[in-house]
């Protein structure tokens, strides 16, 4: 499985990207979007997905 960003709700503060430690989370058309093949909901590096995190708007970082 992996995260998506509600592209309507994103306000691209940026601050998922830097916290994604795989690299899947980028910035393209006035929001930031996951890459579902590179996405790994944070297994092996944290225990709770850091988008939905630090995410300051609720329930934009979901899971699909």
């Amino acid at each position: 499985m992996a995260f998506k960003i509600v592209a309507s709700q994103c306000t691209a503060c940026s601050a998922c990207e830097f916290e994604c430690p795989t690299g899947a989370i980028k910035f393209k058309n006035d929001a930031y979007i996951i890459d579902p093949k590179i996405c790994t909901e944070c297994e092996g590096h944290f225990d709770t997905q850091q988008c939905a995190n630090v995410c300051p708007v609720p329930k934009t970082c979901v899971k699909v």
